[in-house]
């Protein structure tokens, strides 16, 4: 998802770019690394590929989500620095900050405090990849002229979103189980946890465009409004909604006409995480796209590309 919006908007603003399917280079590998990046002459790269997934998914795999998030970003990191590449992007996650970080988060909250259980791997393994983006900058900037910078955007949903139906994040689940409650005419659909966790947003083109305007900022501009230390930039709405609300307007969105029971045996994660987007806004950007009008569009994709035709036809 995050790749394939990346990917559009550079095409379209006339770069020429390079990607890889998970089958053609598996970053886990290093030699394969730094065989691409030894036969593609490439000047920035930007790191959108992770292994992701939400409560459920992170709760059964926990291993494989550090590891595999951890070896991607140390071998994509280092391997571009030996090839010369000066600039780089990295895309982290929200849940890098501690589970009770006072909201809204601001960049400065990193590693306060004890993260959410239920994502930790992940999270440790993003923080560990914009401290490399970090100390790469801080051993090799001046002699090398590295220029690497990380990003921390809130929840992503949209088109060319993973709907796995037990390792979805919260917004795919959502329309998914709420299409087929539809479909199938079921009297009540079921939400994980207590509905009120609140949480964050961002539609994937509202992203794409951040992660553009941050890369393309001038080094001196960037270095202004982050520290060495502290180099990252949140990109998010600056509003959140309860998971309650949230499910609402996914009902709303597929057209499902039935009951919402909250099941709440199941966990809510962190109580809420809404990001401080004043960095962001500081140099400019904002996201435009509602809620409302992104869930749309992302059902829209979801009738278009992931269901059948006859489905699609009776949709």
């Amino acid at each position: 998802m995050v790749g394939q919006a990346l990917a559009t908007r550079l095409a379209r603003a006339g770069h020429e770019v390079v990607t890889r399917s998970r089958a053609e280079l598996d970053l886990l590998d290093q030699a394969a690394v730094a065989r691409f990046f030894a036969t593609e002459p490439v000047d920035q790269v930007y790191l959108a590929a992770a292994r992701v997934g939400g409560i459920h998914a992170n709760a059964t795999y926990p291993a494989q989500f550090i590891y595999e998030n951890l070896m991607i970003a140390a071998n994509v990191t280092h391997q571009a620095f030996l090839a010369g590449v000066k600039r780089m992007l990295f895309l982290g996650s929200s849940c890098i900050y501690p589970r009770l970080a006072g909201q809204p988060m601001a960049e400065g909250a990193l590693l306060g405090g004890p993260l959410e259980p239920t994502n930790e791997p992940y999270a440790i393994a993003k923080i560990a990849g914009l401290k490399l983006c970090e100390s790469y900058n801080r051993q090799y900037g001046a002699s090398h002229g590295i220029d690497y910078r990380s990003v921390m955007p809130s929840n992503l949903y949209g088109p060319g979103d993973n709907y796995h139906p037990q390792n979805s994040h919260v917004v795919p689940a959502l329309l998914q189980r709420f299409h087929r409650a539809r479909q199938e005419r079921a009297p009540q659909v079921v939400v994980w946890g207590s509905g009120r966790a609140r949480r964050e947003f961002l539609h994937v083109d509202d992203m794409a465009e951040g992660c553009i305007a941050v890369m393309n900022l001038p080094q001196a501009v960037y270095a202004h409004h982050t520290t060495p230390m502290c180099g990252h930039i949140n990109l998010g709405t600056g509003e959140d909604v309860s998971i309650a609300e949230l499910a609402a307007l996914v009902r709303d969105v597929t057209g499902y006409e039935g009951d919402i029971r909250y099941d709440a045996t199941q966990p809510d994660g962190a109580p809420r995480k809404l990001l401080d987007v004043t960095r962001a806004a500081a140099i400019g950007w904002r996201a435009t796209v509602p809620l409302a009008e992104g869930l749309r569009r992302a059902y829209a994709a979801y009738l278009s590309t992931t269901l059948s035709t006859e489905e699609i036809e009776h949709a």
